[in-house]
């Protein structure tokens, strides 16, 4: 951007004589009656020239990128292009080419443009990093609204110890130049022809420097870091002594190696067309050949660069209106999920044949997730789904809870609305509310990496600790406050089944629910929470641990309204981004509350091991084993024997859309009875993700 910057300002000295010259045969033609009139009409004539000119010869085109999709439907953002900088080696190069001295050389350097394309901001940049780079302007030393759009204002009294920001001068000089300046030979390291581009000298970082006001330049030596052999030198020579459109920082720096913003761009050249204005109406040498040279061989040189980027915004604008023409919405992204899993059975103390009590099956699932966001830091979810996966703790296949799939179910290939809640944030917290879908395992962290039915692990039971995360779930609200390392929870969810029934007994308070409070301590190599749920379980509508463990541990009162005081502890090592070990513990103190006083005692835990990256990039590798909920104590019935749950799997990222699962898990001692024969679970599951 700097070479494109000095180029531009190389164009102005011409373009002042350019307009120059139509003035004077315009004055000459049209002779006015009045002096007023007649600078009137060399003003419009010389603008009007001018515009033509630049808008030819410096405009810069816009180029709108398309927005990147980010996870949770953010707004999209424009990525603005990088400028190219010279490397030392292009430096090298020019610095060895021959100096040319002579006069005519001097008159005739070209001063190139490189810039690339770059995106028009929708406002002024308002960061202090983005309002202090350099301009060059004219004028008075302070900067004016109106000559620019940096939305800085600097005091004498609140300069110090901030950042520097150039200003820009609206107000052109009292006095204008009336003769032309001085011609200086003077060693230039640039070729001698127009040829081919000239490379500006790699720029070097300089130091900030204490603000203060902007001094007005009257010769180019008063800039400590302009040097004559610098290959714009001519160009700020010729800004400065001859137009005064050149203000220098206080430190009496130009640093001319710095970016430039479009919006400085705008201000500067605005700046200097008023002082051009301004000098049309007087007389004085204010045209020369050399000048006109100098335009017409930079209009020949940079013709095929211009019409290349003319091209290449033109692609992208086609392309941007096609995407706004047939983007799904503005808020809102669609992200989905497809499983095809193939699973069998075998029930007996090894995998053969006549073991076989189930035939081979192939199941699937499918999500459609929309994903709706208003202010780019909410989230409205919602999720549609169709599911035949074969769910074997039905009395037709091995009859027991414990043997279920992570994601199993039979609804009979229908899409129906799985999933429906608003996630938005409220200060430091954040707030669920939702009146479908909405679980305890969303509006609180499950402390494991195996939490998903997608990509984790392959049994239901171990996905995540069922005692606090499974339960009457689906309607209700939530708040989550975030203090650091610290997070606190709070939740209520009623059955989605209850939540909308007017019915006595049911609806959001007197139906089935669960109330979960938790507070987690979150680093980088440990994660440790403490979870309590409250459940109610009204009458035929009994499940306590959510279809995980015996069908004790479900009912221990049969299908009579029981409630239940949940809690759980999570665990998970980190030591390295590659290893996980982990784990959780179960207790449960259940009561009957209809039909007699009884207790029960229901516990569970299990250890984890997850090895991320294991083989290649992506790839998982983990392990459960555990004791599925069990009840221990009770007045009515408990467990006499323990169950034993065993899996591995490994998951194969064959890349960022589709991973493939093989697995397998064994139930030892199904249903806590020793006198049961194993249950062993094959599973192969291939994820889409999309």
């Amino acid at each position: 951007m700097n070479r494109t910057f000095w180029n531009l300002l190389l164009v102005s000295p011409t373009i002042l004589g350019l307009s120059s010259v139509v003035s004077a045969a315009a004055i000459a033609a049209e002779a006015p009656a009045t002096a007023e009139a007649n600078q009137l009409a060399t003003a419009q004539s010389s603008e009007s020239k001018i515009a033509e000119i630049v808008g030819e010869i410096v405009a810069e085109p816009v180029a709108a990128a398309p927005a990147a999709p980010e996870k949770l439907a953010l707004n999209s953002s424009v990525e603005a292009a990088q400028t190219p900088v010279v490397n030392e080696a292009d430096a090298e190069k020019l610095a060895s080419i021959e100096p040319e001295t002579s006069e005519a050389a001097l008159q005739t350097t070209p001063q190139t443009t490189g810039s690339d394309i770059e995106l028009a901001a929708p406002s002024a940049p308002t960061s202090a990093a983005a309002a202090t780079e350099p301009l060059a302007a004219a004028g008075t030393a302070e900067s004016s609204p109106q000559a620019s759009d940096l939305a800085v204002q600097i005091s004498p009294t609140d300069t110090a110890g901030k950042i520097e920001v150039p200003a820009v001068a609206s107000t052109p000089a009292t006095t204008p130049a009336t003769t032309p300046a001085t011609k200086v030979e003077i060693a230039q390291t640039v070729p001698a022809g127009m040829g081919g581009p000239i490379v500006p000298v790699a720029p070097q970082a300089l130091p900030a420097q204490p603000s203060g006001t902007m001094s007005q330049v009257t010769s180019v030596t008063q800039l400590s870091d302009v040097r004559p052999t610098d290959w714009a030198f001519q160009a700020l020579q010729s800004l400065v002594e001859r137009y005064s459109c050149i203000v220098g920082y206080p430190d009496g720096t130009y640093r001319g190696n710095r970016a430039l913003t479009r919006y400085e761009f705008a201000a500067g050249v605005n700046a200097c067309l008023d002082q051009i204005t301004q000098l049309i109406g007087s007389t004085g040498n204010l045209v020369t050949k050399d000048d006109l040279a100098i335009l017409q061989r930079l209009q020949e040189e940079f013709a095929a660069e211009l019409a290349t980027l003319r091209g290449r915004v033109d692609g992208l604008e086609a392309r941007t209106a096609e995407l706004e023409a047939n983007q799904f919405s503005t808020t809102t992204k669609l992200a989905g999920e497809a499983i095809f899993a193939v699973s069998d059975t075998f029930v007996g103390d090894g995998i053969r044949l006549e073991d076989d009590r189930t035939v081979t099956n192939f199941g699937y699932r499918v999500r459609l997730n929309l994903l709706t966001s208003f202010t780019g830091r909410d989230l409205l979810r919602t999720r549609l789904q169709a599911v035949n996966v074969a769910n074997y703790g039905a009395s037709t296949a091995t009859g027991t809870n414990m043997a279920r799939l992570a994601f199993d179910g039979e609804e009979g290939s229908q899409f129906t609305l799985d999933e429906l809640y608003y996630r938005f944030p409220v200060g430091p917290a954040t707030v669920f509310v939702g009146p479908k879908g909405l679980d305890l395992d969303e509006i609180a962290d499950t402390v494991t990496p195996f939490n998903s039915t997608g990509t984790g692990a392959i049994s239901r039971f171990g996905v995540r600790n069922p005692a606090v995360f499974r339960g009457p779930q689906g309607a209700g609200a939530s708040l989550t406050f975030n203090l650091g390392p610290l997070r606190a929870t709070g939740g209520y969810l009623a059955s989605d089944g209850d939540a909308p029934n007017p019915a006595n007994g049911r609806g959001v308070a007197d139906g089935s629910f669960s109330a979960l409070g938790q507070i987690g301590f979150f680093s980088k190599p440990f994660d440790l929470a403490f979870t309590y749920t409250h459940k109610y379980n009204r009458a035929g509508d009994v499940g306590i641990m959510g279809g995980t463990g015996s069908s004790l541990a479900n009912r221990p009162f049969g299908q009579a309204t029981t409630q239940a005081d949940n809690y759980g502890v999570q665990v998970n090592f980190k030591p390295s981004p590659r290893f996980q070990l982990g784990g959780w513990y179960g207790y449960t103190k259940a009561e009957q509350l209809r039909g007699g006083g009884n207790d029960a005692t229901i516990q569970n835990g299990a250890i984890t091991l997850a090895l991320a990256d294991f083989g290649r990039q992506g790839n998982l590798l983990g392990f459960v084993f555990g004791v599925p909920p069990k009840v221990t104590e009770s007045d009515v019935a408990r467990n006499r024997n323990t169950s034993y749950h065993l899996e591995g799997f490994y998951r194969f990222q064959v890349n960022d859309f589709v991973s493939v699962t093989p697995g397998v898990y064994v139930i030892l001692n199904p249903e806590h009875n020793n006198r049961n024969d194993d249950i062993w679970v094959g599973l192969l599951r291939t994820t889409f993700s999309f």
